[in-house]
């Protein structure tokens, strides 16, 4: 296993679960229908959590380029190896968008809401004021990268990387991302991660998704470029303070 294809790997089993949470949730006549956000953050949680303990071994799991940027910044990852870890990252959303789209691709049919249907694959503000949505994906992005920072390693010292307390050292990661959600994530959706939001977004633009409207363009660059500043802040800060 190599540290692309693991990120490729632990990135799709990301979108394939919280994507998958997304559109039980939203879509129409899935048994879990209107079960509401508690169900999504813990799922999102949890698919942090799966998709970290897959890849960590082998790549440090960082399924996030703005995680890959932040921890380059802290000089804890090599800036050489942020472009392939961003490429595998995309790579990985845009496959476990597509088969949460096979998946449920009839309870898609079923729903006439357009933009519920390009929830299950991107984030949305609940209200639109694109300054306070940058702001929000910035905080939750910086929270997400800086404390990141204090409890793993994302260093390759070997073709196995241990992450400590074997797969439940991921835990914490999982817990971090699910508090995230449940603090932070009603302003729009806590993208912070331009993968998750940006990979699954082109998919939505490219699958022949039933009746499925726009893709909103126009704000699909502020969960690519705010998570992107946040994790930059966070691993400034980190550096000032070692």
């Amino acid at each position: 296993m190599t540290p692309f294809i693991a990120e490729i790997i632990g990135t799709f089993f990301l979108i394939l679960l919280g994507g998958g949470v997304v559109a039980n949730v939203i879509l129409e006549k899935t048994k879990s229908n209107d079960q509401g956000w508690m169900v999504i953050t813990t799922a999102w949680g949890l698919a942090v959590y799966v998709g970290v303990a897959v890849a960590a071994p082998y790549s440090g799991a960082h399924l996030n380029p703005a995680v890959s940027i932040g921890l380059a910044v802290a000089e804890k990852f090599s800036w050489t190896l942020v472009p392939t870890y961003i490429l595998a990252q995309f790579i990985g959303a845009m496959l476990g968008a597509l088969i949460v789209w096979l998946v449920y691709k009839d309870y898609f049919d079923a729903t006439p809401n357009k933009e519920l249907k390009r929830a299950v694959f991107c984030t949305s503000p609940a209200i639109r004021n694109i300054s306070s949505n940058f702001f929000s994906e910035v905080v939750g992005t910086f929270t997400l990268v800086f404390v990141v920072l204090y409890f793993t390693d994302a260093t390759i010292t070997d073709t196995k990387t241990v992450i400590g307390l074997g797969s439940l050292g991921a835990l914490p990661v999982a817990l971090l991302v699910w508090v995230i959600g449940l603090s932070l994530g009603g302003t729009t959706g806590y993208a912070i991660n331009p993968a998750r939001d940006l990979g699954p977004r082109i998919m939505h633009a490219i699958m022949p998704i039933k009746d499925k409207g726009g893709n909103d363009w126009g704000y699909s660059w502020v969960p690519v470029v705010a998570p992107i500043l946040g994790a930059t802040l966070a691993g400034m800060l980190m550096l000032l303070l070692s």
